[in-house]
């Protein structure tokens, strides 16, 4: 009899636990479930290397032909990943999420969930946050995302709170290069977050907490140039994503794809109603590769407004329409780009050393630090800016690490930000406008860069 009161009590005790974990608040990659049953889960034979001859399979099993590519046009989803408590749900995650067959390219494309969208900054309140529109509806903030993108999306998918567990445990756990020391407890929320900075194998519960993150305990986060708090948190769940989907298509995983598809099934809700519209771009996506994903967050910088003084994160208008512009530019193969190859490099390199250009690359001051323990490569990378024109105004070094960054200090044109990427062959872009910045454009040199 106490023996089955003892079990009852545990069971009564695990329940609680799950409830609890059901009102806290979750951030995690939602994309990662749209790759797993539509652009991902089919990549998956791609391990196979049986090159046209699987795509052909695949292409006639779907009763798919030659002319079938060619009705197809980009597919494009808003992803919500929603934190609930008692009062109120809130999407934290917010990722617009594109994929186009004919050039094999797709972008993620992250809106902070502080992004101001009212009408009067003067009398702003947390209402006015785009995080809070999911509480009226998530047509609300599908139609508040198209308004700040000047994009036409129709779909949603909201993801519930168990999804990225399950899938990074599915896998086995994940592999990833956790950018900082992550020191976080919040007993209220049934949170503790304790990751070394490195490379390491993560657990689903160990990946909730990295995508979570924001700050220490003792008030400390990522780096400017990384991107502070929500900036760097959106970095890091999109470099997770493309480490997760890297993982799913290794050959090893090939016979979990049913778990894929059972784990998206149970987690998610969207206003898709025709599955086969998803099911039209698998066997293109056995072509894609990883690399070709393109991700960014929409530029603005953060400030404290209203009667509140409440923080927000205040979208450029003018930067963000040219991102897009940009990114669906290449997406869609304009300016030369097919298949994640650059076909106009020889003119663009031959535009870009023009007087012209050069004139007005020469008004473009950068800060180049270097992080990635090489001298040498201080030295290569500002030959390589000075060759195109820019202001090396400053160079230094700074802590190690991993990825390079390009920070756009002063709001200059996106073109800028983009060449220099081109320049130097590698880069995150991000926006961190400061009035009181010295210069326009600061650069980190991580050890990636070669």
């Amino acid at each position: 009899m106490s023996k089955k009161v003892s079990k009852n009590k545990k069971n009564n005790i695990k329940n609680k636990k799950v409830k609890k974990k059901n009102k806290v608040l979750r951030t995690f990659i939602s994309f990662i479930l749209l790759i797993a049953i539509g652009v991902g889960l089919f990549v998956a034979y791609s391990a196979y290397k049986n090159g046209w001859g699987l795509k052909g399979i695949v292409q006639t099993a779907m009763g798919h032909d030659e002319k079938k590519l060619a009705d197809l046009d980009p597919f494009t989803v808003l992803i919500l990943g929603v934190s609930e408590d008692i009062k109120s749900k809130l999407t934290d995650t917010i990722i617009v999420a594109s994929y186009n067959p004919k050039t094999q390219i797709a972008s993620l494309i992250s809106i902070p969930r502080d992004t101001f969208v009212g009408t009067n900054k003067n009398n702003a309140t947390s209402y006015d946050k785009i995080n809070a529109l999911y509480q009226t509806s998530p047509e609300k903030t599908l139609d508040a995302v198209n308004k700040i993108t000047g994009l036409d999306i129709l779909y949603y998918v909201v993801v519930s709170n168990n999804a990225l567990v399950e899938l990074v445990d599915e896998l086995g756990g994940v592999e990833f290069d956790v950018p900082i020391n992550m020191d976080y407890d919040d007993c209220t929320q049934d949170l503790y977050i304790h990751l070394k900075a490195g490379m390491q194998k993560l657990n689903g519960e160990q990946a909730e907490g990295l995508v979570r993150f924001r700050k220490n305990n003792n008030g400390t986060s990522y780096s400017e140039e990384y991107g502070d708090n929500d900036l760097g948190r959106m970095r890091t769940q999109r470099e997770f994503l493309k480490v997760v989907a890297k993982q799913m298509i290794q050959f090893k995983n090939i016979t979990k794809i049913g778990s894929f598809i059972d784990i998206f099934k149970n987690n998610i809700t969207t206003n898709i109603k025709n599955w086969s519209l998803i099911k039209d771009y698998v066997a293109y996506a056995i072509d894609f590769n990883i690399d070709n994903l393109q991700t960014v967050a929409i530029p603005g910088t953060t400030g404290s407004f209203g009667p509140y003084k409440l923080s927000f994160f205040d979208y450029n208008k003018k930067e963000t329409s040219a991102l897009i512009e940009e990114l669906f530019a290449k997406q869609n193969g304009e300016n030369g780009e097919i298949d994640g190859v650059d076909n106009n490099t020889t003119s663009n390199t031959t535009s870009s050393n023009s007087t012209s250009e050069k004139n007005a690359n020469s008004k473009i001051k950068i800060e180049l630090l270097n992080g990635s323990g090489d001298s040498t490569l201080l030295t290569k990378a500002t030959k390589a800016l000075k060759n195109k024109g820019y202001n090396v105004y400053k160079t230094g070094t700074t802590t190690s690490t991993a990825k390079t960054t390009i920070v756009n200090k002063t709001a200059v044109p996106s073109t800028h930000t983009t060449e220099i990427k081109n320049i130097l062959g590698i880069g995150n872009i991000s926006s961190s406008t400061s009035s009181k910045s010295t210069v326009d454009i600061k650069i980190v040199i991580g050890k990636d860069y070669k």
